[in-house]
């Protein structure tokens, strides 16, 4: 995966960029947290690992614009730090950071925390998943429940326009009941109106249970049962 990586220290951003290419891993140095900021903002990356203190805006700050990016929300941010102590950790905490690495630091310190970064994105990304999973069932299933809502509602009123108006163009109709079908056709059609209104009108739509086991969305006016 593409990292950036930031770090004012050459010879920091050297060790940690070696430790990520070693696995695997395409890094993206930076001086300052400036550079690295516009970097993500051009183009955001998976996983960025940022020095505390920098030039410019330190990594507390970068993290804290990461979270704020249309795309920084799940990003797995990493600050190395030469400060220690709880204090510290909940600073960098509350700033976005999944994680943080106390200095002086060795490749093993940060292939370890590699390790753990690469699990926690494993599970984010199936817990994702699994959500848009259940958001496409919900979407489905209300589409069933809105599909038999309508197909209740609009069917019998459907089906007398239908026959009525199949009868008065098939010639089929006496001349003294000619005006009755018309207002019969009138009616249907202005109830399958009402249903189409009602629908448009629909904010929070309540399901009911129309057969055992089978529920529709309900389409009556509000009130109803």
């Amino acid at each position: 995966m593409r990292v950036l990586l930031a770090d004012d220290d050459e010879l920091m951003r050297e060790l940690v960029a070696a430790v990520l290419e070693v696995h695997g891993h395409e890094a993206e140095q930076h001086a300052d947290g400036g550079a690295v900021w516009a970097a993500f903002d051009r183009a955001p990356a998976e996983m960025v690992v940022l020095d505390w203190q920098m030039p410019g805006l330190d990594g507390l700050e970068v993290c804290r614009r990461i979270r704020g990016h249309p795309d920084g929300r799940h990003a797995y941010l990493l600050v190395v730090t030469a400060q220690s102590g709880m204090h510290s950790l909940e600073q960098v905490l509350d700033a976005g950071a999944d994680d943080y690495l106390s200095k002086p630091v060795t490749p093993e310190d940060i292939a370890a925390r590699l390790r753990i970064a690469a699990r926690r994105m494993e599970t984010a990304a199936a817990q994702r998943a699994a959500e848009q999973a259940l958001r496409e069932a919900r979407y489905l299933a209300g589409v069933g429940e809105l599909s038999l809502a309508l197909q209740h509602e609009i069917n019998n009123p459907l089906a007398a326009l239908l026959t009525n108006s199949s009868l008065l163009s098939g010639g089929m109709v006496p001349e003294g009941e000619r005006a009755a079908i018309l207002e019969a056709i009138d009616e249907q059609a202005r109830r399958i109106a009402a249903v189409v209104k009602r629908l448009s009108a629909l904010e929070d739509p309540r399901t009911v249970e129309y057969a055992r086991g089978q529920r529709m969305v309900d389409l009556g006016p509000k009130g109803d049962a």
